[in-house]
């Protein structure tokens, strides 16, 4: 066994970071004691959040309202205290600030686990100082790797790596239907694509081909909520597009579904675009960030150029003349790449 390790994720949402921090806890919970800490009140802490007491899993919360944070400051390093931790593994960004100043003068082996592409330069003095003791960034591709050496500042000792995130895949059960069905998974947010499928869709529309359209995740922001909806309702065909909200029935859907559509801005590596292929069905996204080192993978799909609408649209079209097959390449593998094994193997060599 490893040394008591602590997972951070402090963020309030219930997006891809927060979940793969809870599936982080639960994988590394069988190497190492696991102690989550995370904001109060928000997702990660909540009952829907079914890890605790997981292979032994412990939850701590901590109350603050700003990033920099004396309560945060103060609360993280007593936890840290009390439960001997000797590795922490960061999910987020702002928060490091505070915990900079949490972890002064304690033996930390810091972790910080990068999965969104970042666009401003952090090399600034103060970023310098706050990353200084990072003795690991993990990043969850090649493409992030280099994002992350391109923006983050490296301390003296720091090192970089990619490992894989591990995938509890369920085994394909194709649900019949009765018409063409399209999926997107994942929170709603500008950038993350809904809106730009739903445009796509128009095509299929205007030829009279019958379809519908689920759109499973929900709302974090209120105003993009009302400029989303707005955009919703003017749609003309919009009682095809099925708003579905937050479910953890997700695999439900991905069995149903006949191509999952996912015009992303750019994610990273995508979850719910590995858990697509991982059920075998085709798979339509734009040309960017980690989709490319996916196919170089060995995964098979149809990218269109970043943030073509109507190469998007065509290959929609194309696709929906198709009598469609699940791709067993990509089911397999999925399962092979993104194995648990294989990641617990790439931690245990940098946890102490």
């Amino acid at each position: 066994m490893k040394q008591p390790t602590a997972i951070i994720c402090l963020s309030p949402y219930s997006g891809g970071m927060e979940l793969d921090a809870i599936k982080t806890a639960k994988h590394l919970s069988s190497i190492a004691p696991i102690t989550v800490i995370a904001k109060k009140g928000a997702f990660i802490a909540s009952k829907e959040s079914d890890y605790v007491g997981y292979n032994g899993i412990k939850l701590e919360t901590i109350a603050f309202k700003s990033s920099l944070s004396f309560t945060l400051i103060k609360q993280a390093r007593a936890i840290i205290k009390q439960h001997n931790i000797k590795n922490v593994l960061f999910f987020g960004a702002s928060e490091l600030k505070s915990l900079y100043f949490a972890f002064l003068g304690l033996d930390i082996n810091l972790l910080v686990r990068h999965g969104t592409t970042k666009s401003s330069p952090k090399k600034d003095f103060f970023h310098r100082l706050i990353y200084s003791n990072v003795s690991w960034h993990i990043a969850n591709s090649k493409h992030i790797l280099n994002n992350v050496k391109n923006i983050i500042p490296f301390g003296k000792n720091t090192q970089a790596k990619v490992i894989y995130p591990a995938f509890e895949f369920s085994t394909p059960s194709a649900i019949p239907h009765q018409k063409l069905t399209l999926l997107h998974v994942g929170r709603i947010a500008k950038g993350k694509g809904q809106k730009e499928a739903i445009e796509a869709c128009e095509v299929l529309y205007k030829e009279n081909i019958d379809f519908e359209f689920f759109i499973v995740g929900g709302f974090d922001d209120e105003d993009y909520k009302k400029e989303f909806l707005n955009f919703y309702e003017k749609t003309p065909y919009k009682e095809k597009i099925k708003l579905v909200g937050f479910t953890k029935d997700v695999t439900s859907y991905y069995n149903r579904s006949d191509i999952f559509v996912f015009p992303s801005a750019g994610e990273g590596l995508s979850n719910a675009f590995i858990e697509a292929l991982s059920f075998g069905i085709t798979a339509i996204c734009y040309d960017n960030t980690s989709f490319p080192e996916l196919q170089e993978l060995g995964f098979e799909f149809k990218m269109v150029d970043n943030e073509d609408i109507s190469s998007l649209a065509n290959i929609l079209k194309n696709l929906s003349q198709q009598e469609l097959q699940y791709n067993t390449k990509n089911i397999s593998l999925a399962r092979k790449i993104f194995s648990l094994e294989n990641e617990r193997k790439k931690y245990k060599e940098l946890l102490l």
